[in-house]
């Protein structure tokens, strides 16, 4: 019994995690937790020298305190309160609106598009689901919109911004599979795109077949003068659509980091706010508290983390997975893949996505490794960025899929009076179908994926 157990305890070590994680506690304090009392039952049974414990603190200090890419993540967390806090996200919805009201389905359309652009550097996607639910979805609502349509297209648009970059997800998906924040940034904004071109897509398709879906803005709606419209413009939309594209484009053409390109976009942040007249003290002090709190709990968790995988990987748990796998008939390389997939998508109903990176990432990313994916994706430097973006596309999904999904959850605390739980159900049907095409799309042609890192020559 005593060999039994010495030999499974990683695999016991990461049940436990789970069991004790349902039960309500802090994902950080519980994968720390795990890792002291794991590190004491493997010293106990002769497995884990005790002495090596003291290496979780160097890796602590050394993979996140120091950290040169995860400096980037306070910065970009601070440049999305900003944007929030200044009121640039309600100047822009306003913007994108009058941009797109002869469109059909218009409104959601800029809906789209707004989450799209705003919803990355939030961040967060409980803080962008609730912003464009308390901002948007009574617009849409009173302008006539069927309200599954309208629930639907801000839960989308609130959980695509994990995806599109600068996302902070990706900047932490980046440290945990040993590829730069670059190129994941680039191998995740075709993917994005695809996904957003399908939902506006879908959009304007049902506007079209039913147009009482979607009715028409009129066109007294809006600037009714050139200079009223460009007024508009110059204010709502264009100041953070250059913003964006100074922070993407920095990166993308090498000439800043993510952690200097965060700088700039938080410079750029409170140059929007001086501009439009609410850069207060008020402003700035809610900004940087709401920033705090984030960073708080994001770093806590990676710490926890740090210790919960280096004890796991002590114990022989990349082995004793795969062995564990091929005891399920799961071992040739499509078959772990689809696994993986499955697994990240049920870990998106009760967890955060930082909580599966860091519980998933570490474990499983060794063992993908050591597959040979290169005829599927012509070299196997390839592989990490294309499986990195695969668990951001199933993140998308599985945050939004009934009945557990977490958008659900938070949607539900921020709709107006009327919406049921079934109403937010139903309205997430067609966009996490279309979600599972660009998923499927994603894996069965790569170069969606590898194309623009591809041609950035960030894959040489």
């Amino acid at each position: 019994m005593i060999d039994w157990f010495a030999d499974n305890l990683s695999l016991i070590m990461f049940c436990a995690m789970f069991i004790v994680i349902f039960c309500g506690f802090p994902v950080a304090f519980v994968m720390g937790g795990m890792a002291i009392v794991f590190a004491v039952l493997g010293w106990a049974v002769d497995v884990f020298p005790i002495v090596t414990i003291s290496n979780i603190l160097l890796r602590m200090w050394g993979g996140v305190a120091v950290d040169p890419v995860l400096v980037s993540i306070p910065m970009f967390i601070f440049m999305g309160s900003i944007l929030e806090r200044s009121g640039s996200a309600k100047d822009m919805l306003s913007a994108t609106e009058i941009l797109l009201k002869r469109l059909p389905g218009g409104l959601a359309v800029a809906v789209m598009v707004m989450g799209t652009i705003l919803a990355a550097p939030i961040g967060v996607v409980g803080a962008a689901v609730v912003l464009l639910s308390l901002i948007a979805l009574p617009q849409m609502l009173n302008a006539g919109y069927n309200k599954h349509l309208a629930i639907g297209t801000v839960a989308s648009a609130g959980t695509l911004g994990i995806l599109i970059p600068p996302a902070i997800m990706l900047v932490v998906m980046a440290e945990m599979l040993n590829t730069s924040a670059g190129t994941l940034f680039a191998a995740a904004t075709m993917p994005g795109l695809l996904l957003s071109g399908l939902y506006l897509i879908y959009i304007i398709v049902i506007s079209l077949i039913k147009p009482s879906y979607a009715p028409r803005l009129p066109d007294s709606f809006g600037p009714q003068t050139r200079a009223e419209f460009w007024n508009v413009m110059l204010r709502g939309l264009l100041p953070m659509t250059f913003l964006m594209v100074v922070v993407l484009g920095s990166i993308f053409t090498g000439w800043a980091t993510a952690t200097e390109s965060a700088g700039v976009g938080v410079l750029g942040s409170f140059m929007l706010a001086a501009i439009n007249k609410r850069l207060t003290f008020k402003m700035a002090n809610d900004a940087i508290r709401s920033a705090c709190r984030a960073n708080a709990m994001v770093f806590l968790i990676f710490l926890g983390a740090t210790g919960f995988s280096y004890v796991f990987r002590s114990l022989g748990g990349d082995d004793l997975m795969i062995a564990t796998l091929a005891q399920f008939g799961i071992d040739t390389k499509w078959e772990i893949l689809i696994f993986l997939m499955v697994l990240v998508f049920l870990l998106g109903f009760p967890f955060e996505w930082i909580e599966i990176c860091l519980i998933v990432l570490p474990v499983f990313t060794p063992i993908l490794m050591k597959l040979d994916f290169a005829d599927h994706l012509g070299d196997k430097a390839y592989l990490m960025p294309w499986f990195g973006t695969l668990v951001a596309v199933n993140l998308q999904t599985s945050f939004m899929t009934p009945p557990f999904g977490a958008t659900l959850f938070y949607m539900k605390g921020t709709v107006p009076p009327g919406i049921t739980m079934g109403d937010i159900y139903k309205g997430m049907y067609p966009f996490v179908a279309l979600q599972i095409i660009g998923l499927v799309l994603c894996i069965c042609y790569p170069e969606i994926v590898l194309w623009l890192p591809r041609i950035a020559g960030m894959l040489d």
